[in-house]
């Protein structure tokens, strides 16, 4: 299957330090009207596995590597297409430099409490729904 013809699968990392923080970040959507929080994941890129992808999107966009992962599962992004999301969570944090490319430069770093973070969930913080999933689920295994 070439490139183009391959499902856009993405992975999507709940990121907790040592005090049971979470790595969010935020940035502006015009297009969506304002800044929305979002957890650090991305597209797998060719011949990536789920969690491969989530390592790199996590240390590209939050600089965290992560020595513990655990999945939260795998869910299709749209009943219409074979492209699905992996979750997971990811702990025992290291922390480094950003890696943003030129479309991330925006992308804000902070922590927060997991409960404040399914709160500003709920509030409609989010942009997009595999987040909010995510922060439920990791909520829910711990």
């Amino acid at each position: 299957m070439d490139s183009s013809t391959e499902p856009a699968h993405a992975s999507v990392v709940v990121a907790r330090d040592a005090h049971g923080l979470v790595a969010l970040l935020s940035a502006d959507f015009p297009r969506h009207g304002g800044d929305y929080l979002f957890l650090p994941g991305g597209r797998q890129e060719s011949g990536e596995t789920p969690e491969q992808c989530a390592r790199r999107e996590l240390r590209e966009e939050a600089g965290i590597t992560a020595e513990v992962w655990r999945s939260l599962g795998s869910y299709a992004i749209t009943p219409e297409a074979p492209a699905r999301v992996s979750l997971f969570t990811a702990e025992n944090l290291t922390l480094g430099p950003q890696q943003l490319t030129p479309t991330e430069q925006d992308f804000k770093l902070t922590w927060w409490t997991l409960s404040d973070a399914i709160t500003a969930a709920a509030d409609g913080r989010f942009l997009l729904p595999a987040g909010p999933l995510a922060l439920f689920l990791a909520q829910r295994s711990r």
